[in-house]
């Protein structure tokens, strides 16, 4: 079996990405999040480790997102109909994201709010 090129695998993640950034709501609400601790960080002047904490997040949450909707997409390509499974499968990819994303918002907090604390109490 013939494998493509690296470039080649590259240009096709790249294209599943856009393709999600493009067709699902969720994600752009996480990107947007993502830009604003970005500049939040900048803002606080994040330790290296905060950063790391913060860059691993992100990845987790985007990741989990797109598999996310790989799931929903190949399981509306099995069936157009209800099924309880394909409902499970969809339900439990969707979790996963909302999961990764409330650690990450607690975890969030848990770098800021002593950030922003020290600001007012000055």
């Amino acid at each position: 079996m013939h494998k493509d090129p690296f470039y080649k695998s590259l240009g096709y993640a790249i294209s599943g990405i856009i393709q999600c950034i493009q067709k699902e709501r969720n994600i752009k609400i996480h990107l947007v999040f993502m830009f604003l601790v970005i500049i939040c960080g900048f803002l606080f002047r994040l330790s290296i480790t905060e950063w790391l904490v913060c860059i691993l997040l992100f990845g987790l949450v985007i990741s989990l997102e797109l598999v996310n909707t790989a799931i929903e997409a190949v399981v509306d390509l099995c069936t157009q109909e209800y099924h309880p499974l394909a409902k499970i499968a969809k339900d439990t990819a969707a979790g996963a994201v909302l999961i990764s994303a409330i650690a990450s918002v607690v975890i969030g907090l848990i770098i800021f709010v002593p950030k922003i604390l020290s600001l007012i109490s000055l």
